[in-house]
C-alpha cells in the first residue's frame, strides 16, 4: 500500500519546477539538499541566496512523524491550536514506552495494560485529527517511517533527534521538538537556520567485515559530537551508489550524534529497489522521473570545495570496523587498536551483553549478517560468551527474518527476541543483573551510548559497534577479541576463526507481515471525544504559559551551575519517566537531576537560598516557583545535546526557570527552549562562565531593547556584596523574540 499517493503525486508533478526557478534566481549549480530545501520554502517568491549558517528561513515540510513519549505533548499542544485536523499527514508510533525484559512474548502485553491509558489517548487523538496511528509493536518510528513514509526529495519532521534516519531515501529529514511539529500541522511556517553543507565523499566498496555503520562512527571521530551542529551532511561520490538504502539510512540516522541537522543521499538503483521491494513501486517511477533533480548538479559534483563549506573524504575500500565509546559515540576507534585501548584504560574487558537493533541498525540486512555469525556458533563449535538481545525494527521485518529463519538463528544461540521497539537504546531495559552499579561492558548496535542511558548503571562502558561486531564480541565475551585476525577455543579444543559475515539487502522472497500495525484515522473525527481523567497521573491537559510582563529578570537565584556534559537524558531522563510524558507537573520532577552540580559534584544536590540546605533541583526550583521567584541556569558547550525530548525545555519553563545561560547550546534544544518561551543566552565571553558563584543573584537586562543580534547585560551580585558584569549573546530573531513576548510560540499561534 502507498500512503498519501494523492500528496506525493503533487509533489513530484512540481519538484523539478521549483528546483529550476531556485536555480534561475540563485545563478548556479546546487547540491542536493539546496535542491530539496529551496523546493520546500513556505513561500517560493522568498527564494534567494540565503547565507548559511545566519539566515532564518520559512520552509513547508510534507509530513510529521511522532513516537509515542513525544507525542503525547506534541497532541496536547495540537489539541489547544483549535485546528480540526492535521495540515499535512502525520502519524505516531508507539516505540517508547515497551519494556525490555523478557522477551516479546511477555513484555508486549505488559506494555499493552501498562500503558494502555496513554495509547487509548494517542489512539482517540490521531483518529480525531486524521493521523495516522501505528500500535504498540508495530516498530520503530524510524524503520516503519523508511518502510512506507520516506520517498526521494521530500521533507518530513519528527518528534525525534534520529528522523534523518529517512535521508536513506534521499529525504531531508530533521528532527525537532514537539511544538515545531506542531507548527507543520497547523499549516504554520516551519522556521529553520540555513544550514551550512559539509559533503562527505564516500570512494571505494565496503569488503569483508566493514558495514556502513563504520562509515558514521569513523565520521563521528572526525566531527565530535557538535561538529555538524547547524550543518547537512551530503554524501557524493561513486562509493554511496554501492550503498544499500537501509545501509544509508543507518548512516543518516547516527548522523544526530555529530548534532547535524540531517543526513543526505542522492537517488540511486539502490532506493529504486527498496521502494520497490517495500510496495512502493509507483513512488519509485516518479522518483526515477526525476532522477536528475534528486542529485547534485554535475558541476557540484565536479567541484564539490566550490559547493560545500567542508569536505570529507572516506575511502570505503580501506574502511576498518569501528567500535565508539565508552559514555559518547565520538569516542572513535578502529578494531586494530581497539584491544590496546580497553587495556590502557583499564575498561571492563570482559564483554557481557551484545545488543542488536535499534532504529539504527535493525533492518533485514542488519539482521542477516548478525545471524551469518550466529550460525557460525555451532557450525565451527563454539559457545555464546555473552548474552545476545535483539531487537527487529518493525513487525514486516520479524515476520520476514522469521521466515527466513533468522529468528530461530539467534535463538538456537540463546539470543533473547525482544518487542519491535526501541527498549534498551532509550533506558527501556530491565536489566538482569547480580549488582546495578557494577563495572561492565556493553556492546550495541545503538547511536548512542551517554552513561546510565541503557541500563541506568552509570559504571556501564556501553561502546557502539555494526550489528556484525556486537555479535562478534558476544561470541567472543572479550572486548580485546578482533574477529578480523584473532581466533576462538572451540568446545573441541581447535583454534578456529569467524568468517566474515555475509547477507542480503532485501529479502529473496519479498517482505511478509501478518498485520503491520496501522490503524487508519476516522474519516470524520468531529465527534471523537479525547478525555483526560483530571485525575490522571500520566496525562495532563495543557494550561497556556504567561506573557513576558516587561520588565528586566532580576536578582534571579542561581538554579544549578552544570558541570561538563549535560544532554537531554540529564535534563529530563528517559528509562521510568516516560510513563510521565504527558503530564508536565509530575515529569518536571526530574528535571536536571542527571546534572552534575560544579559546586560540589554531584547529582540532583543544589544549594536553597530559602533554606540554606542542598535539595533536589526540581525541588528548590518548585519552591522559588511557589515565592514568585524566577531562576536561571548556568551550563557548559552543547547544552542539550542528544534526544530532541521537548520536555528538557518545557520542565525549566513549568518551573519558573527563565533563563539558560550556557557556553553553546546543541540546535534542536536551542529551538525548543526559544520555542516555550525561554530565554537561551551564551556567554559572549565563554571564560565569564568561571565568575558564576554558588549563592549568586543574576540579573539580565536590556530586555526592552531585545534584538536580533543585540547581545543582553548580565549582572552577577556575589554574596560578599561584589558584582560582575558580562555580555550574553543570543540567536533569536523577530519571530522568536515574539514568542518570548507571549509566553511561547503556541500563544502566538493562538493569537493570530
Amino acid at each position: 500500500m502507498v500512503y498519501d499517493i494523492e500528496m506525493l503525486k503533487r509533489f513530484y508533478a512540481s519538484y523539478a519546477v521549483h528546483v529550476d526557478a531556485a536555480r534561475v534566481k540563485l545563478g548556479k549549480a546546487m547540491t542536493l539538499a539546496e535542491k530539496i530545501l529551496y523546493a520546500h520554502l513556505y513561500d517560493a517568491g522568498t527564494a534567494a541566496a540565503f547565507r548559511r549558517g545566519e539566515d532564518y528561513v520559512n520552509f513547508r515540510p510534507d509530513r510529521v512523524a511522532m513516537q509515542d513519549a513525544t507525542a503525547q505533548m506534541a497532541l496536547l499542544q495540537f489539541m489547544n491550536s483549535g485546528k480540526d485536523c492535521s495540515a499535512v499527514p502525520a502519524t505516531v508510533h508507539c516505540d517508547h514506552l515497551i519494556q525490555a525484559y523478557r522477551g516479546v512474548k511477555e513484555d508486549l502485553p505488559v506494555a499493552k495494560e501498562t500503558n494502555k491509558e496513554v495509547y487509548d489517548f494517542l489512539k482517540s487523538v490521531a483518529s480525531k485529527y486524521h493521523i495516522g496511528f501505528w500500535k504498540p509493536g508495530a516498530g520503530i518510528i524510524h524503520q516503519v517511517v523508511l518502510e512506507n513514509y520516506a520517498f526521494p526529495g521530500g521533507m518530513i519532521v519528527g518528534t525525534d533527534s534520529h528522523t534523518p534516519n529517512a535521508g536513506g531515501l534521499g529525504m531531508i529529514a530533521i528532527g525537532v521538538g514537539g511544538a515545531d511539529a506542531v507548527d507543520v500541522m497547523t499549516g504554520m511556517e516551519w522556521e529553520l537556520k540555513m544550514p551550512k553543507l559539509i559533503g562527505v565523499r564516500l570512494t571505494g566498496k565496503l569488503n569483508g567485515w566493514a558495514s556502513p555503520k563504520d562509515v558514521i562512527l569513523k565520521l563521528a571521530g572526525i566531527l565530535t559530537v557538535k561538529g555538524a551542529t547547524n550543518a547537512i551532511i551530503e554524501y557524493f561520490g561513486e562509493g554511496t551508489a554501492s550503498l544499500s538504502a537501509t545501509g544509508k539510512a543507518t548512516i543518516c540516522n547516527m548522523g544526530a550524534e555529530v548534532g547535524a541537522t540531517t543526513s543526505i543521499f542522492p537517488y540511486d538503483e539502490e532506493m529504486e529497489k527498496y521502494l520497490c521491494a517495500t510496495g512502493r513501486k509507483e513512488v519509485a517511477l516518479m522518483a526515477s522521473g526525476n532522477a536528475l533533480y534528486l542529485k547534485a548538479d554535475a558541476e557540484v559534483e565536479a567541484h564539490p570545495e566550490a559547493y560545500y563549506d567542508r569536505i570529507i573524504d572516506i575511502d570505503l575500500s580501506t574502511l576498518e570496523p569501528y567500535i565508539n565509546g565508552p559514555f559518547t559515540p565520538d569516542a572513535a576507534c578502529p578494531i586494530s587498536e581497539f584491544a590496546e585501548k580497553v587495556r590502557a584504560n583499564g575498561y571492563p574487558q570482559r564483554m557481557e551483553v551484545g545488543l542488536i537493533g535499534s532504529c539504527t541498525n535493525s533492518s533485514y540486512q542488519d539482521l542477516s549478517r548478525a545471524a551469518s555469525l550466529a550460525r557460525q556458533v555451532k557450525a565451527k563449535g563454539l559457545k555464546m560468551a555473552a548474552q545476545l538481545i535483539i531487537n527487529p525494527g518493525s513487525e514486516q521485518i520479524y515476520c520476514t527474518a522469521k521466515r527466513d529463519g533468522m529468528i530461530a538463528d539467534f535463538e538456537a544461540v540463546g539470543g533473547v527476541i525482544m518487542t519491535n521497539a526501541c527498549g534498551p537504546c532509550i533506558g527501556q531495559w530491565k536489566r538482569v543483573t547480580d549488582d546495578p552499579l557494577r563495572a561492565n561492558s556493553i556492546v550495541t548496535s545503538f547511536n548512542r551510548n551517554f552513561a546510565k542511558r541503557a541500563d541506568g548503571n552509570p559504571n556501564t562502558h556501553a561502546f557502539v559497534a555494526s550489528p556484525e561486531l556486537a555479535m562478534a564480541l558476544a561470541i567472543a565475551g572479550d572486548l580485546c577479541f578482533n574477529p578480523l585476525t584473532d581466533s576462538l577455543t572451540n568446545e573441541r579444543g581447535e583454534q578456529v576463526r569467524l568468517d566474515a559475515p555475509v547477507g542480503e539487502t532485501l529479502p529473496g522472497k519479498g517482505f511478509t507481515v501478518d498485520d503491520n500495525g496501522y490503524v487508519a484515522p476516522a474519516a470524520d473525527g468531529k465527534n471523537i471525544e479525547v478525555s483526560i481523567a483530571p485525575d490522571s497521573k500520566r496525562l495532563q491537559k495543557l494550561a497556556p504559559f504567561a506573557a513576558w510582563d516587561g520588565k528586566d529578570l532580576t536578582d534571579m537565584p542561581l538554579l544549578i551551575k552544570t558541570q561538563g556534559k549535560c544532554t537531554t537524558d540529564h535534563i529530563s531522563m528517559a528509562g521510568p519517566w516516560l510513563r510521565f510524558r504527558g503530564h508536565l507537573e509530575n515529569i518536571s520532577d526530574n528535571m536536571l537531576m542527571g546534572a552534575v552540580n560544579a559546586f560540589n559534584g554531584k547529582t540532583n544536590s543544589v544549594w536553597n537560598r530559602l533554606t540554606g540546605e542542598y535539595e533536589a533541583v526540581s525541588s528548590v526550583a518548585k519552591q522559588y516557583k511557589a515565592k514568585g521567584i524566577p531562576s536561571i541556569v548556568v551550563a557548559e558547550e552543547n547544552y542539550g545535546e542528544g534526544s530532541s525530548r521537548e520536555h528538557a525545555a518545557m520542565e525549566p519553563r513549568f518551573l519558573n526557570v527563565r533563563v539558560i545561560l550556557a557556553k553553546s547550546f546543541a540546535r534542536i534544544h536551542e529551538t525548543n527552549l526559544k520555542k516555550q518561551g525561554m530565554l537561551a543566552l551564551t556567554f559572549t565571553n565563554k571564560d565569564d562562565y568561571n565568575k558564576i558563584q554558588e549563592h549568586d543573584l543574576l540579573s539580565v537586562v536590556g530586555l526592552d531593547g531585545f534584538a536580533p543580534g543585540k547581545p543582553l547585560q548580565v549582572i552577577v551580585k556575589h554574596e560578599d556584596g561584589t558584582e560582575d558584569s558580562f555580555l550574553a549573546s543570543h540567536t533569536y530573531n523577530e519571530m522568536q523574540i515574539g514568542w518570548f513576548k507571549v509566553g511561547c510560540a503556541l500563544n502566538t499561534f493562538k493569537k493570530q
